[in-house]
């Protein structure tokens, strides 16, 4: 899966920290949006949905799967981004377990495509070593190298 990321350039190392965790999310939107796979409806979505329901994209610590229903307005095709945060985001002050550096970002425009993306990522996350290994990147040539010892 991290050649996937990197054969359809859906990485993103953040330059700046975002401010807090929506400004997160707005930055790992960002190349799904550039691709027009999502729109700010899409974007809206999510961080609604965080707002609503708490910090349930923060899958384990150091990972945050920000995604909205594939029935959203905002969706118009299925993909999944990496972007990697300068410093992990705090989505919730009394859970350090909640913060993230490393987000997927998915969309999805059917359930099928959406429960596939999320079982893809899910084994690729179990691979032991391979979230540290991402969180120690901090630039595309790096990447690389994680995706060569983990291939």
């Amino acid at each position: 899966m991290l050649t996937y990321f990197f054969d359809h350039q859906l990485i993103r190392y953040c330059e700046e920290q975002p401010a807090d965790w929506r400004e997160a999310i707005k930055v790992s939107c960002q190349l799904l949006m550039e691709r027009q796979i999502i729109n700010q409806v899409y974007v809206d979505e999510v961080i609604a949905c965080v707002e609503a329901f708490g910090p349930y994209i923060v899958i384990v610590p150091g990972v945050a799967m920000p995604h909205s229903s594939e029935q959203s307005q905002g969706v118009f095709g299925t993909a999944i981004s990496f972007t990697k945060m300068k410093e992990p985001v705090v989505f919730d002050e009394q859970d350090a377990e909640k913060n993230a550096s490393l987000f997927f970002t998915l969309a999805a425009k059917n359930p099928e495509e959406h429960m596939q993306n999320i079982a893809n990522l899910s084994e690729m996350l179990m691979t032991d070593g391979l979230i540290s290994a991402l969180e120690a990147t901090n630039n595309l040539s790096e990447f690389e190298d994680v995706m060569r010892q983990f291939s």
